[in-house]
């Protein structure tokens, strides 16, 4: 048995994208902090698909180890796909920003991200038809104003993964490295990124995909042999 690794599945895009899988029937790890939402989700799953297979690993992403733990709590596993999805963003002048939130906004969307990327490299880059996709941004490809650092975390990701794209490519590995770039995407980013309870998309963001929309991107890219996936509209 095979399986597709999710971080930051319990919403948004991690939530869609193994629904999305998972009706092709592969095989899932779900990742994320929240437990009852995780439980959620693997009831969805075995809802639409009785036969996948679903593994729910609850974990902080933000904190490194836990990031080791994860990998680690999955070698007996046959991973085919490592889908790093977690991250969060924040919307405020680099002056202002609130570094109690900067702290594990960079450990999660950089830190965490490039541990569990050179895990699986390491093991899996000669597996045939494995891959690792990383999510970056449209924000990974053009500075957005008071979302700097978020911004430069999401260059950080796109910059890794095009290169490990290219360094797989010249020593002939097999596994291929990609990176999905979604515009704006209506989920929970807004929210924890303004450090609001509740926002609207509808009339408030001139244009914006469905998580569904974006799980849909996401296996377009997977189908393909393109290292980055850019939707910027």
């Amino acid at each position: 048995m095979k399986y597709t690794v999710i971080t930051g599945a319990s919403s948004g895009i991690g939530y869609e994208t193994a629904l999305a899988f998972a009706a092709r029937g592969k095989n899932v790890v779900l990742a994320a902090r929240r437990n009852e939402q995780l439980e959620e989700l693997k009831a969805e799953i075995t809802r639409i698909n009785p036969d996948v297979d679903v593994i729910i690993r609850t974990t902080d992403l933000s904190i490194a180890d836990n990031a080791y733990k994860l990998y680690e709590s999955l070698q007996e596993l046959q991973i085919e796909t490592w889908i790093n999805n977690a991250g969060f963003g924040n919307f405020a002048s680099v002056a202002n920003q609130d570094l109690n939130k900067i702290e594990p906004l960079l450990r999660l969307n950089i830190e965490a991200l490039t541990i569990l990327s050179s895990l699986f490299v390491r093991d899996y880059s000669n597996s045939e038809g494995a891959q690792l996709i990383n999510v970056s941004s449209g924000g990974g490809y053009t500075i957005v104003g008071n979302a700097v650092t978020y911004c430069a975390s999401k260059f950080y990701v796109s910059a890794f993964t095009e290169g490990l794209s290219h360094e797989l490519r010249n020593q002939g590995a097999r596994m291929q490295a990609k990176v999905l770039a979604p515009a704006a995407t209506e989920t929970e980013f807004a929210k924890r990124a303004l450090n609001v309870k509740d926002f609207e998309y509808h009339g408030t963001v001139p244009k914006f995909h469905t998580a569904k929309e974006m799980a849909g991107f996401m296996l377009d890219l997977y189908d393909s042999d393109k290292v980055v996936g850019l939707w910027m509209d």
